[in-house]
């Protein structure tokens, strides 16, 4: 009886090694490469928090990448670049930044870090050297503009009708409910920043284009893809493809990662 007792106690004790073992091989397996990326940075854009990418990010969990969600004032271009550096100075490189909307005029310009393998636009701007957000905005006109509400200090706001009609018109109604009250205002002045040095002329890019999108043209996101040369897809999706059609934009960014790993 004795006997029994030891013998199954080593029984118990060889299946918990055998278990952890399991486990840590399945980690690795996920895991990325130790030599490739291992950090994804999120811009969001205009009218929005770090929040948007809420459907995103544990897709990307799931792949063994960890990500962080840059929550950017809206306050001026200079500080949201700010802010995204900060954030990249906190994490072990390499990685790679992802911008939505606006975001991609930030991430223009912070992706200069030597940190930064690559960057992945999201239905964004990709402005040249002396270009900004509006300028790009402004040269192809769309729907979104007539929805745009100033206040005394400056900040732009949309109205219900453009967060339902041309900002999220695919999501559902209970989710523009959200977006139409956590809307972040921007300032005028950080549409208006200009960027000095591009990362995307040194940096491999990749970009999405919604093909539904009133924000910003689908034909302005289109050549402004090919322009950087960015690997590109085109998706049936309002202006937050990241809300509307969440899985298609973390394959592009895993994707994205997984080349950049391969080199």
């Amino acid at each position: 009886m004795q006997a029994f007792k030891y013998v199954r106690r080593a029984f118990v004790a060889c299946a918990a090694l055998l278990a952890v073992t399991i486990g840590a091989v399945k980690a690795t397996a996920q895991a990325p490469s130790p030599s490739g990326v291992k950090t994804v940075l999120l811009v969001h854009g205009a009218w929005a928090d770090g929040s948007s990418w809420a459907k995103v990010i544990p897709l990307l969990e799931a792949k063994g990448l960890h990500v962080v969600s840059v929550q950017i004032p809206l306050t001026s271009f200079a500080d949201d670049v700010a802010a995204t550096q900060r954030a990249v100075d906190l994490e072990n490189g390499p990685l790679l930044l992802v911008g939505h909307s606006y975001g991609g005029a930030v991430i223009t310009e912070a992706g200069n870090d030597p940190k930064v393998t690559g960057l992945v636009y999201v239905s964004a701007v990709a402005p040249d050297k002396g270009e900004s957000t509006l300028g790009l905005i402004m040269s192809v006109p769309t729907p979104i503009g007539a929805e745009l509400r100033p206040d005394k200090s400056g900040f732009l706001k949309l109205t219900p009708k453009g967060i339902s009609e041309d900002f999220a018109q695919d999501l559902s109604a209970k989710e523009i409910a959200v977006l139409t009250a956590t809307q972040v205002p921007a300032n005028i002045a950080a549409m208006k920043g200009e960027v000095t040095n591009p990362a995307w002329k040194s940096k491999p890019s990749w970009y999405i284009v919604g093909a539904n999108d009133r924000a910003i043209s689908p034909v302005l996101e289109a050549s402004l893809a090919k322009k950087i040369g960015a690997t590109t897809i085109t998706v049936p999706s309002s202006h937050v493809i990241m809300l509307s059609k969440p899985k298609e934009v973390a394959d592009v960014i895993i994707g994205a990662a997984s080349k950049v790993n391969s080199k």
